[in-house]
């Protein structure tokens, strides 16, 4: 009976656990739905502004202050690592920083040595990993995903640029997840700042831009801006992975839970019947002794 009542209980337990992920798995389909309508709408516009971006930095000749695009000597770099604020999400935030620390022990090796790189962490498990096991942690924007807006993505976007242009840093990388459907997120690593030059084909006819009132008034209103955008894209389609992912994980948790389920049935089965019949032959023993 011990064995009978031990079997009920994981049973009954397997059950509620069950239910649990269930209600998780549609709590998180329902977020992937808005997120992935968001990350949709706004693909489009964030690439082609990047490519407004990167083509004016290749093109533009004169004395216009590049500030934001000018390649220097690396000796100080922010690595923005984007996780999320919570767990169950199967390996999703485990990749995450994996991409981190294949970042800086290959091309950041040599300022990681010398102390010269900064982690910011956007997602309370980025942070929860590293604040123990790094010295430079920025804040961790906790909650930032609870209420994702293009108002609180460039409050950091702003803080990150102006201490690019003031030389606190030399570089800034992000590491995100792309969001490709809700079973697949591919891991990247992007850089952010300075931006990027698009490198010319062959052939390929140079841009002409007329600046108006000049240059360096518009391009320091426009870099900003475009750079925010794409920032927040960065924000969307992790948000949009981390639902995705969680998703998947609370689905192959609930067959999982189901195919356990299964099994204990068949167990107790198995006991109840050994037990009624260890039961049957006590008390057919026990005529068979009176009769005697």
């Amino acid at each position: 009976m011990a064995n009978l009542k031990e079997v009920r209980t994981r049973i009954t337990s397997v059950n509620s656990t069950q239910q649990i992920t269930k209600a998780m798995k549609m709590v998180s389909a329902a977020k992937l739905r808005r997120a992935q309508e968001k990350i949709t709408q706004m693909r489009p516009y964030s690439k082609k502004l990047n490519e407004v971006l990167s083509n004016i930095v290749s093109n533009i000749d004169g004395d216009v202050d590049l500030s934001l695009a000018k390649e220097r000597i690396i000796n100080r770099v922010l690595v923005v690592l984007v996780t999320s604020d919570r767990g169950l999400a199967g390996a999703f935030n485990t990749n995450l920083i994996k991409n981190v620390k294949v970042l800086l022990d290959t091309k950041y090796a040599a300022q990681a040595a010398l102390g010269n790189v900064s982690i910011m962490c956007i997602g309370k498990k980025g942070n929860d990993f590293y604040k123990k096991r790094f010295n430079n942690v920025l804040s961790n924007h906790a909650e930032l995903f609870s209420n994702l807006n293009f108002e609180s993505s460039s409050v950091i976007s702003e803080t990150i640029i102006n201490d690019f242009k003031s030389g606190v840093y030399d570089a800034v990388d992000i590491v995100y997840s792309q969001f490709k459907n809700a079973a697949t997120q591919v891991f990247q690593t992007e850089s952010f700042l300075p931006i990027q030059k698009v490198i010319a084909t062959k052939g390929a006819s140079k841009s002409d831009y007329i600046f108006d009132p000049s240059a360096t008034v518009i391009l320091d209103e426009l870099f900003p801006k475009i750079l925010k955008t794409q920032f927040y894209r960065y924000l969307l389609e992790n948000n949009a992975s981390e639902h995705g992912a969680r998703m998947t994980a609370m689905d192959k948790a609930t067959e999982n839970a189901a195919e356990m389920l299964k099994d204990l049935k068949i167990k107790y089965n198995r006991e109840r019947q050994a037990a009624i019949t260890t039961e049957l032959t006590e008390i057919v023993s026990g005529a068979a002794a009176l009769e005697g």
